[in-house]
């Protein structure tokens, strides 16, 4: 295992507690969570799909209760509570499974790109050593991208080194991607801050620069007013909804998010504070890496993907957010990739003699960032979308990604996955000209029942977005 930073210690999970979609298996519960999921999702989630991240959760979270001995707090019938994980307990842990079942873990060492042999059939994949600069050429069988999404360094808590690099390396090999138009979720921080835990917000109380009531109800879900109104002034939050006799609970469920406040001095229950919305990408949003086969399989032999470094849109459809869903689909896809990549490898054999690098992107200059952060994270652009701003910005990132290539190293790799991704949702945005789920776009207010279908998206220097049932008549041909 190859990871940018520690492993069991980097990413979004292991920075927060999380939610777990985990429903007792009971068909009417079933039904109930799935049918409400159906709703949300906006039509464009799977059944099938879901039922099996239902019964594979309990699998995962039983597995974890057991081999790793996870603490799961108890009712009062004794019994064990498995809807929420302590992000950085449950991690370690799994760090530590790893190490006992002799895995190889190659810490601060990201990978750059994936290797193929003569067939194109993926076989392992380049990186490089940070203490050192030490580059490596790791031949495998097969492999597992389990990179996370892209939320494009905004500083949303625990997603800095989540730059989208997997996509990248998945499309460079010939993969495509799916729901990459569901890439603008925001997450209320207090201003200046990383602290992107929302859920208290539900008792928030909005108002503008001049200490006047700004109504935003739901602001947990739809910021529209928020952003709107961020453009041209700041916008504070009280907590002052949540009733005094639960506050000091509430503490304690949450405490890494009060101990922001109290490091600025602040008792968010009582006293105003600004705040901003971060942009999470596709962590929080549904696109990714296009999942072909039950076990995680993409459209590249030889290549699997798990967690937000594929898509979500099986189990989440058109919206979906922190936690609950995403982490029992990063914990069962993670499974159903891991076994279906050594199934994969066990069959060929092993890892070819010969390989070649999958690259073709290369690496934009660094010096880029500052302008492809500011494309994609720009409220009025990737969240208040419209036509009349988005075909600018893509125009822009084109321009951008047509010019000289001057990259190189792990800097630049990840300015060149950003770049990918901010021009891949903007093409599938422009494309779904109607407005579902967190994808609302000004110029096509309504839903559209002839596009209740998903989109599938790739290329590099020639973008290209096809309906997904046509693409698979077509035979794959846009790939």
């Amino acid at each position: 295992m190859a990871d940018k930073g520690f492993t069991g210690a980097s990413g979004a999970t292991a920075s927060a507690g999380t939610g777990v979609w985990y429903v007792q298996d009971d068909p009417e519960l079933r039904e109930a969570a799935m049918a409400r999921r159906e709703k949300v999702g906006a039509g464009l989630t799977d059944r099938a799909w879901m039922s099996r991240v239902l019964d594979d959760t309990i699998v995962r979270m039983d597995e974890l209760a057991r081999i790793q001995r996870y603490p799961f707090p108890v009712d009062g019938r004794g019994r064990q509570i498995r809807e929420d994980l302590q992000g950085p307990e449950y991690m370690r842990r799994q760090r530590i499974r790893l190490q006992r079942l002799g895995v190889r873990i190659l810490d601060h060492t990201p990978a750059l790109g994936l290797l193929t042999d003569g067939d194109g059939v993926v076989s392992g994949a380049t990186a490089v050593r940070r203490a050192d600069g030490l580059p490596l050429r790791i031949t495998a069988g097969a492999v597992v991208l389990a990179t996370g999404g892209c939320a494009f360094q905004s500083k949303t808590m625990g997603c800095d080194t989540n730059t989208g690099d997997g996509a990248l390396m998945a499309a460079e090999a010939g993969a495509a991607l799916s729901g990459m138009e569901f890439s603008c979720a925001y997450a209320l921080a207090p201003k200046n801050t990383s602290m992107t835990k929302n859920a208290y917000y539900a008792w928030a109380t909005f108002y503008r620069s001049e200490g006047t009531f700004l109504e935003a109800p739901g602001a947990t879900k739809d910021r529209t007013l928020i952003a709107e109104t961020l453009l041209n002034e700041p916008v504070y939050a009280r907590l002052d909804l949540a009733p005094e006799s639960d506050r000091a609970t509430m503490r304690t469920g949450q405490p890494n998010f009060f101990l922001t406040f109290d490091r600025l001095g602040i008792d968010p229950f009582t006293e105003m504070f600004e705040i901003t919305l971060l942009c999470e990408g596709t962590v929080r949003g549904t696109g990714g890496v296009r999942i072909a086969e039950i076990d995680c399989a993409t459209d590249v032999p030889g290549l699997y993907a798990a967690g937000d470094a594929a898509t979500r849109q099986l189990i989440a459809g058109a919206y979906t957010g922190g936690g609950a869903h995403n982490a029992s689909w990063a914990a069962c896809s993670g499974a159903w990739a891991g076994r279906g990549a050594a199934q994969f490898a066990r069959a060929r054999g092993g890892p070819p003699t010969h390989t070649s690098d999958a690259g073709g992107a290369g690496a934009v200059s660094v010096e880029a960032l500052p302008e492809i952060q500011r494309l994609c994270t720009a409220y009025d652009i990737n969240y208040l979308r419209h036509a009349e701003r988005l075909k600018p910005a893509l125009a822009e990132l084109d321009a951008l990604w047509g010019a000289a290539r001057g990259g190189s190293g792990l800097r630049a790799r990840e300015a060149t996955a950003m770049l990918a991704h901010g021009r891949w949702m903007y093409h599938a945005a422009l494309h779904r000209q109607e407005s579902r789920g967190m994808h609302q776009r000004a110029d096509f207010p309504a839903g559209d029942s002839a596009q209740q279908h998903r989109l599938v998206t790739g290329g590099l220097d020639e973008l290209w977005t096809v309906p997904e049932p046509q693409w698979l008549a077509d035979g794959k041909r846009a790939a």
